[in-house]
């Protein structure tokens, strides 16, 4: 299963993709494509562009939580039936599946618009407790094991490309974060957290590759596989695959296990 703000526009393939590969699975197909067409055995993908923690924007967790419980209601109503589908999940693969997250960036990006650095930051624990309420929600209909990205930097400006009060607010989200992961993980006492550490391997990514930092906003770049981004604003299909070599083996993670051990944890 997976959740979170992993459908973003790319010119090409994007993380979740590459956890696919790496776990060796189909690439997942959007829950809200008809059940007629696609094959969910293996799992689904509940995420959306521009999707966010809490409202208003488009496509709010709370909204991905419910379309879960509603995709394990059919699944369930569907396995008493006697219309049993071979491309369907069981029951009880719901409690077996790793639950994906890669959600934030827009509450932040989406609130330094709207208001100031100072309300952006002080935001930061009301946007984590509507992420803990919904990793709550889906461990009382059965998932057990989650693994969840922090959020990458914010911004452009400093030696590095990046500007260093925004990604001090990014870096606020994720020790939080970080603490959040922890506490649930006393309280659900059957669940494992899987924390990555995505915003390192993505600075990492613009450190490493000053000339590669970006492209005009007027369009896309003629060699998007030279760039870590393809309009200026989203991740090329190299720096995903850059990325997620970086976080997909375990080295980003606490505990430190690659994401092919993950539901095992």
């Amino acid at each position: 299963m997976n959740g979170g703000r992993f459908i973003y526009y790319c010119d090409g393939h994007l993380i979740v993709d590459f956890m696919a590969e790496e776990l060796g699975i189909p690439y997942l197909r959007a829950y809200l494509d008809s059940l007629g067409l696609s094959s969910f055995k293996t799992g689904a993908n509940f995420a959306t562009g521009g999707s966010s923690i809490r409202e208003p924007r488009w496509s709010p967790l709370k909204i991905q939580i419910a379309q879960v419980r509603q995709f394990k209601a059919r699944i369930i109503d569907i396995a008493n039936s006697t219309q049993g589908k071979a491309d369907l999940p069981k029951p009880e693969d719901f409690s077996k599946a790793l639950y994906t997250f890669d959600i934030g960036q827009n509450d932040l990006s989406y609130t330094l618009q709207t208001t100031s650095e100072t309300e952006t930051r002080a935001a930061v624990p009301n946007i984590l407790d509507i992420l803990s309420t919904a990793i709550q929600q889906l461990y009382s209909e059965g998932a057990r094991v989650f693994w969840v990205h922090n959020t990458g930097p914010i911004g452009y400006l400093d030696k590095n490309g990046c500007v260093v009060r925004l990604n001090e607010i990014a870096e606020e989200f994720n020790r939080r974060l970080k603490s959040n992961l922890t506490q649930l993980k006393a309280n659900l006492t059957s669940a494992a957290f899987t924390y990555v550490d995505a915003y390192t391997a993505k600075y990492t990514l613009i450190n490493n590759a000053e000339s590669q930092v970006g492209t005009p906003y007027y369009g896309p770049c003629a060699h998007p596989e030279k760039h870590i981004s393809w309009d200026a604003t989203h991740y090329t299909e190299a720096a995903n695959r850059w990325v997620s070599n970086y976080i997909l083996n375990g080295s980003m993670s606490d505990p430190p296990i690659p994401i092919s051990q993950a539901c095992h944890a």
